[in-house]
């Protein structure tokens, strides 16, 4: 599975909306849009250094690391 986004629980947690978060970090909605569906390959510390500002949170409550079921069995 590898690394799985939960920003939009966390945004629904805090509530707060995508558009308040885009502004904040200064990206755009569709940026936000695709970091929420796991869409990209990869985030900018800084990026997410504001997004756990915004969110009062730590990268860990917005990231999670799940393992392959079938690459366990091996």
């Amino acid at each position: 599975m590898g690394i799985i986004v939960n920003l939009d629980a966390m945004l629904a947690r805090r509530k707060k909306r995508s558009k308040e978060l885009a502004e904040f970090v200064g990206i755009t909605e569709q940026n936000i849009s695709l970091l929420k569906t796991g869409r990209v390959k990869g985030i900018r510390f800084n990026t997410l250094e504001k997004i756990c500002q915004f969110l009062d949170c730590q990268p860990g409550d917005i990231l999670e690391f799940q393992t392959d079921e079938l690459s366990d069995s091996s």
